[in-house]
């Protein structure tokens, strides 16, 4: 082989060298933007939710294990369905969220979104047993229960041997508004036992917002519909759907509502 043929080689070979090189550069250089994209995209995606925007007179939203949670302005016709468990001697002495300690000795409960201070029926569906409290607390915050019970609450049902039960929660009564602003003076009784039995799936403060639930509701359900609710210092739009003539009806089609994703409905009476 001659020394030409030698330099053509050499230089193909410093050629295929440097192309290769500068290749490395780019797959890498490319590789690092994309590792950059998915971290940034990552970390937006991680940003944690903001809190929902508390309308004028709304109770004030809270947030607990990065859930957000919207009490209801009012129990009006507020009827649930699910586990009930109970709290005991870890929390005796503590405050509860509306202030007061808790006694795990008097007839008292937590629930995630009923007013504080609103009297509810829990009903024990496995033995038929019922017992009356107050709710004073929030809470369980546990996937699928829907109220805590006092130990003596609990006992008094018979949830305290097993830790939990199916029971069905009725709002008895709601706390009655001051004028001036303070607590609450007394308890307003309200009817759920007459008029036609819909389930309520949301409570907005903007038509807009209840509008296009109903049109979403309507392509599946019959009677989607708005219910007007003023309360003096805000105007609420209940969307609600369904019409049943009995609560046993209205309950036998609770569960298709709630897997298609409307896990806080409840049932009432209009």
């Amino acid at each position: 082989m001659d020394v030409r043929h030698l330099r053509q080689k050499d230089i193909i070979c410093r050629i295929s060298t440097s192309f290769s090189y500068r290749l490395r550069i780019r797959v890498t250089s490319f590789l690092f933007i994309i590792a950059y994209i998915y971290v940034i995209i990552g970390c937006a995606a991680s940003e944690p939710a903001p809190p929902p925007k508390k309308s004028p007179g709304h109770p004030k939203p809270y947030k607990v294990f990065g859930k957000w949670y919207q009490p209801l302005p009012d129990s009006k016709g507020f009827r649930q369905r699910g586990i009930a468990s109970w709290y005991g001697k870890d929390f005796h002495g503590k405050k509860t969220s509306n202030g007061e300690i808790y006694d795990m000795y008097a007839m008292t409960a937590a629930h995630k979104t009923l007013p504080l201070g609103t009297y509810v029926q829990v009903h024990n569906l496995e033995n038929n047993r019922r017992v009356k409290v107050r709710i004073n607390d929030r809470g369980p915050f546990v996937r699928g229960r829907i109220i805590d019970l006092s130990y003596t609450a609990a006992d008094r049902i018979g949830i305290v041997g097993p830790g939990t039960a199916r029971v069905e929660v009725t709002a008895l009564a709601t706390p009655a508004a001051t004028t001036d602003g303070g607590a609450p003076r007394s308890n307003k009784p309200v009817d759920l036992h007459s008029g036609n039995f819909t389930f309520q799936v949301g409570a907005f403060v903007n038509r807009e917002n209840a509008e296009r639930e109903v049109a979403k509701l309507d392509k599946r359900y019959k009677n989607a519909h708005i219910k007007v609710y003023d309360r003096g210092d805000q105007i609420f739009y209940r969307v609600r759907v369904g019409r049943f003539t009995t609560m046993e009806q209205a309950e036998s089609q609770e569960a298709i509502l709630i897997s298609e994703g409307y896990s806080d409905l409840f049932i009432v009476a209009e």
